[in-house]
């Protein structure tokens, strides 16, 4: 760190300022035009509107404060962490803090907002609390801040708006490079299915499987978190995680290669081809195909190309009577073969464009974060 920066702590050179919530029981608080903000209001880096408006007395029942445009706002519970600049004058609930600079010719807005953001990290891991993570005024204030001299915050800020407008740019890039790589396997997967050549014949699922059914509860008795030797074959739920690996067991229900839909949840749908022994639980439903009519990865293609309706319930769910009306195109096995060798292929080549993408992603965030050291010890 050069010699003419100091380090103060956040409380000498800043104004932490709490804010309030104004009683739910009064429904007219809501009703002014005095921009309230909450954690849901802080996005993309600046709040820009807030979701309530209070009034005039609102303001005074709930002690809150009214923070003037262009100051820092950081989350110190829910959200913890999270860190904005004020696009208007607003009133702010009591998860905020406003951190205002004592004298506009020590320290910079811009950069207390930057370097806010690289300790961000600091303030999440001081979190505390059984249900609300939290830190407490003291500890904000307590932040060591190294303060260049104005001219060195100037620059310091125009080099990392800089950075994170470029990497702000190539991560959009890699997003979209990421999704193109998955658009075009999905295309050309509907594609096969949907102008089949040659003698393909329209049957069911039911028709082209010997078995389909739906997991059970999952056991009580013989039972691990953990794969041992006593307990060695996997249990496998409604889930899309670890491809909804629950746990193990010493028994299985399913023992030959086969295909599971996840039924019930936020996954519904999701598909996983499974060549070992296992037992399925929590409504998990199991497809275990007829070889002599359809191959295992033919028919799991084939059903990650069905748009699956789900029932009218609140939580979406699949049953077996349903999966079982779904027609499946099916040409000879030479063919599926065929297809599964090519689609293998494109999704193989797939796979390693999207690992260099999320790679790519992965590496600018490591960029910004390096920058964000290195500006402030002083080394950019």
């Amino acid at each position: 760190m050069k010699n003419d920066w100091q380090i103060k702590t956040l409380g000498e050179v800043c104004d932490v300022i709490g804010g309030g919530t104004p009683s739910k029981a009064n429904a007219n608080f809501y009703k002014g035009d005095i921009p309230w903000a909450t954690v849901r209001d802080l996005k993309d880096g600046i709040i820009a509107d807030t979701e309530f408006k209070i009034t005039k007395e609102a303001v005074k029942q709930s002690s809150t404060n009214i923070i003037p445009k262009d100051n820092v706002i950081i989350a110190s519970r829910v959200g913890l962490g999270k860190v904005c600049l004020l696009g208007m004058d607003a009133a702010i609930n009591q998860d905020l803090r406003a951190i205002i600079p004592k004298k506009a010719n020590e320290l910079s807005v811009n950069y207390l907002y930057r370097w806010l953001g690289s300790v961000s990290n600091l303030i999440v891991e001081a979190g505390s609390g059984a249900t609300v993570q939290g830190v407490r005024l003291p500890f904000i204030k307590g932040l060591e801040i190294p303060v260049p001299p104005l001219p060195e915050q100037r620059r310091i800020v125009a080099i990392l708006d800089d950075v994170f407008e470029r990497t702000a740019k190539a991560k959009a890039n890699a997003e979209k490079n990421l999704a193109n790589a998955k658009e075009v396997f999905e295309s050309y997967l509907q594609q096969v299915f949907a102008n089949p050549i040659g003698d393909w014949k329209e049957k069911s699922i039911a028709d082209v499987c010997v078995e389909i059914f739906a997991g059970g509860d999952a056991p009580n008795e013989n039972f691990s978190i953990e794969k041992s030797e006593k307990y060695a074959i996997p249990i496998y739920a409604n889930a899309v995680k670890d491809r909804g690996l629950y746990g193990y067991t010493n028994f299985a229900k399913v023992t030959k290669p086969s295909i599971t839909i996840a039924a019930r949840g936020s996954g519904t749908g999701h598909t996983e081809l499974r060549n070992e022994a296992y037992l399925p639980i929590v409504r998990l439903i199991v497809l275990i195909p007829n070889t002599e009519l359809v191959t295992l990865d033919f028919l799991k293609y084939k059903i990650d190309t069905i748009d699956i309706l789900r029932s009218g319930s609140a939580i979406p769910q699949l049953t077996v009577p349903m999966i079982k009306e779904y027609g499946i195109p099916i040409p000879s096995l030479k063919e599926q073969r065929t297809i599964v060798s090519n689609l293998d292929a494109l999704s193989s080549e797939t796979k390693k464009l999207e690992t260099i993408y999320r790679q790519k992603l992965s590496s600018l965030e490591e960029l910004k974060k390096s920058v964000l050291r290195s500006a402030f010890r002083g080394e950019l």
